[in-house]
């Protein structure tokens, strides 16, 4: 290439040499030739003045010499960077370009000089960088510049050049001719792969290891949820799912999303006919959604392939419907006419014919989403006209190719899940009331404690016969009715005070059999049927009688109301071996050994409305003013708290009618040795009647009439009480150096309450037996006190009850 246009530079210094050298090889010639010294002398010196006076005056017109070697000799330059491969321009500190090599010109052009060349947006920066810093530094580099097209790359070295350094040097050294994979790169991530992802096809450029190359937009929107997101790096099947039939799914979009189908495009030329190699380089990902269709069959198939898809759907227990283009319905399952409660009208028009009015508008922009847009699922929460009260899930997918076709709802049917909540609310409540009645029966049990102590009391002064005597009599009579009536309500709550002994089933049945045949009468044929080899139940006989009777009376009275005639109670125990527990179809009772009792009848059975509420305090299904409604709540609340089970169904005949109800208990066998058992009460007892009386005792009750009973009580027993109205009042006794051999202490008490006022107590004395007084739960009162040498009596207790508990304590010695 030709030096650009200026001034012709000065002659050089090789020049003039080569004029010197002229001028000497003359005067040689004319020396040979004359073989005259003084006329070669005279010719060689007027030559050289000539050329020193030519010299001179040049000199007088050029730039100083130190300029002149500033300015190259661009015809030379431009010769030596053509003999170079590489792409070489030279430019200077403006930033023009004022030489360059062909290969320059056909990689680049003349238009731009570097850095303002055809390359990506990010190596133009960067080339601007390095030319600053080859301008402070002498040189710099770049390893990797892309073109624009993607087609080509460079890597780049900058240097300054130049007498004074005033010019720079740009060498693009060319790389190997861009893999297939790199040539397709810019078009993956570009318009090209922007255009298939519309249409349902999502590309990705994978290595050999199965790490992701590069990624178009669309895939990365749906593998990460960033049209932007770098997968570079990643892995690909990582980023995938599939389910038990081997569909694959976006695993970012889960089975929700549209399954895909995966097209492997490798891009290394097979080595041997038509096999790719075995270690092929990075290969083309396809995921095609499955709705995507290939021109217009797909319509036609989809058109006659329809009455075999509703069938399909007709035959699933998932409630699916299928709406097409402008949110028409065109077939529904018999599970979701069901679900939606329209099993009987059959399936509305549109969809938003389903909802409330609140949310039609919310279901109409959604199917026309998912109707007309690309293949994709979601789900939202709406409420039916058929239910209001309870929001359902309701999930739309976008389907193609199956003609008009093109949104799938699907609903399950949440009857049961309904039915389920409706249980835990009905538990919920039944823990509330349950929390009230034992609140009450506390409270009352302390008014009744103090009306029977008094009782006791007054008839130590009367003798039978008084006038008195009787109408005393009576009032303690009334006062044990409210006192079993207070162990309904601390039964139903499960926390009254059982008395669990080992005991057989069949025993129990036998004690109340003769009762139960004078409750039955004459009209009711009653039967009693054991198993063999029953196991032991642990259980209070005495609660466990009243559960017979309750059913029992409560079978005669369904019996009586549904024929008034003749009827049949049988009352079976069975054995139940962990194995069969599986059977009974309750996933919540533990599997081991079982000892039932269940009694059936043949009345009118229970209405299905009252099968869930018929466990409740105060629920009858009898006439008003026959029943109290808490019979079956009492049954319920014995057997939980002898960690039982208890249900209640219909008995169906062969033709589907209700012939009957049915109660079956269920207790869990407990393998303990009676005759132990037997051998320790006995010896309490015998401990207790051998004790002569006498002791100090420190009594601690809030309620007033309560502490003075039980003061009476006691100090008439022979014992030195002293009474004291709260915990702190107690606790002081002890620490102000009080000796006493028990503490009687209520549990609830303000301020300090009981059980604190005893671990205070027992810091001080840790030997000191503690008896608490109480109208909860002995079982769960231990539980929560986990206290050694701790006793229980119960309220309500009379004069006689707590003097004998005494008595035991301290002829025990204090021990449990």
């Amino acid at each position: 290439m030709s030096p650009a246009e200026g001034s012709l530079p000065m002659p050089g210094w090789r020049v003039r040499l080569g004029l010197l050298a002229a001028v000497s090889i003359s005067a040689a010639v004319l020396w040979l030739v004359t073989q005259s010294p003084l006329l070669t002398a005279s010719f060689a010196g007027g030559l050289v003045v000539i050329l020193l006076g030519i010299f001179a005056q040049a000199g007088l017109k050029s730039k100083p010499e130190v300029e002149s070697f500033a300015s190259p000799d661009w015809s030379v330059t431009a010769a030596a960077l053509e003999k170079l491969s590489d792409a070489v321009a030279l430019t200077d500190r403006a930033n023009r370009l004022v030489c360059a090599n062909s290969a320059y010109v056909e990689a680049f052009g003349l238009e731009n000089a570097p850095p303002n060349l055809g390359v990506a947006d990010g190596a133009r920066t960067e080339m601007q960088l390095k030319a600053r810093e080859a301008w402070r530094d002498g040189s710099a580099e770049m390893s990797h510049i892309e073109s624009e097209d993607g087609l080509r790359s460079y890597s780049l070295m900058i240097e300054r050049s130049g007498r004074a350094e005033d010019y720079l040097l740009w060498r693009f050294a060319s790389h190997q001719a861009i893999s297939l994979e790199e040539q397709i790169i810019g078009p993956l991530t570009g318009s090209a792969g922007q255009t298939l992802s519309r249409a349902g096809i999502e590309l990705a450029l994978v290595n050999q290891d199965g790490s992701i190359k590069a990624a178009g937009a669309g895939f990365a929107e749906r593998a990460a949820g960033d049209p932007n997101a770098t997968l570079a790096g990643q892995d690909f099947v990582g980023l995938l799912r599939s389910d038990d039939r081997e569909r694959i799914f976006f695993g970012r979009e889960g089975k929700q999303g549209t399954p895909q189908t995966l097209v492997h495009i490798p891009l290394d030329q097979p080595t041997q006919g038509n096999v790719p190699a075995a270690d092929a380089g990075p290969s083309i990902m396809a995921l095609v959604d499955s709705g995507v269709g290939i021109g217009g069959g797909w319509e036609g198939a989809g058109r006659s392939a329809m009455p075999q898809i509703e069938s399909l759907l007709s035959a699933l227990p998932l409630g699916l419907a299928v709406a097409d283009r402008d949110g028409r319905f065109l077939f529904a399952n018999k599970a979701f006419l069901r679900a939606v409660n329209r099993k009987e009208t059959g399936l509305p028009q549109f969809p938003t014919d389903l909802v409330m009015r609140e949310d039609k508008a919310i279901v109409s922009d959604a199917v026309r989403q998912f109707g007309r847009g690309p293949a994709a699922s979601g789900d939202m929460a709406v409420r039916l006209t058929t239910q209001p009260d309870e929001p359902v899930s309701i999930g739309l997918a976008g389907i193609r190719g199956l003609g008009e076709a093109a949104v799938l709802l699907s609903l399950a049917d949440s009857t049961e899940e309904i039915r389920l909540r409706r249980q835990v609310a009905q538990a919920t409540k039944m823990q509330a009331v349950g929390q009230l009645a034992g609140g009450v029966a506390h409270d009352f049990n302390n008014v009744l404690t103090a009306i029977i102590g008094y009782c006791d009391l007054m008839l130590l002064r009367h003798s039978p016969g008084d006038s008195d005597y009787d109408d005393i009599q009576q009032i303690k009579a009334n006062s044990n009715r409210a006192a079993s009536l207070t162990r309904q309500l601390l039964a139903f709550s499960r926390q009254q005070t059982l008395r669990p002994e080992t005991v057989q089933l069949p025993d129990v049945v036998s004690e109340v059999s003769q009762l139960l045949k004078r409750l039955m009468g004459d009209h009711i044929e009653f039967t009693v049927r054991h198993d063999r080899e029953l196991g032991p139940v642990r259980a209070d006989p005495q609660q466990l009688e009243q559960v017979i009777i309750n059913l029992a009376v409560n079978a005669r009275d369904a019996m009586q109301s549904h024929s008034g005639g003749p009827g049949k109670l049988s009352l079976v125990t069975r054995r139940v071996p962990a194995a069969e527990v599986s059977k009974i179809g309750k996933d919540f009772m533990p599997e081991t050994d079982y000892t039932a009792l269940i009694v059936q009848d043949t009345g009118g059975g229970i209405p299905e409305a009252a099968l869930g509420k018929i466990f409740e305090p105060f629920y009858t299904t009898k006439e008003q003013g026959k029943g109290t409604g808490l019979g079956l709540s009492t049954v319920y609340g014995i057997v939980k708290q002898s960690n039982g089970f208890i249900f209640a169904d219909n008995i169906v005949g062969n033709e589907g009618s209700v012939e009957g109800a049915r109660f079956s208990v269920y207790l869990p066998v407990h393998y303990v040795d009676p005759d132990e058992e037997a051998d320790s009460e006995a010896a309490e007892a015998a401990s207790a009647s051998d004790w002569s009386g006498g002791g100090k005792l420190l009594l601690v009750e809030d309620e007033d009439m309560v502490r003075t009973i039980a003061t009476r009580a006691l100090t008439r027993a022979g014992y030195e009480v002293t009474a004291c109205a709260d915990g702190e009042e107690g606790f002081d006794e002890v620490k102000g150096g009080g000796e006493f051999d028990l503490v009687v202490s209520d549990v609830v008490m303000p301020g300090m309450d009981g059980p604190s006022m005893a671990r205070a107590i027992r810091e001080l004395q840790p030997n000191l037996p503690i008896l608490f007084m109480s109208g909860y739960a002995e079982e769960q009162l231990r539980k929560d006190i986990d206290m050694a040498e701790m006793h229980f009596i119960a309220k309500p207790f009379s004069v006689q009850d707590i003097g004998d508990k005494v008595a035991a304590i301290l002829a025990s010695g204090g021990k449990k």
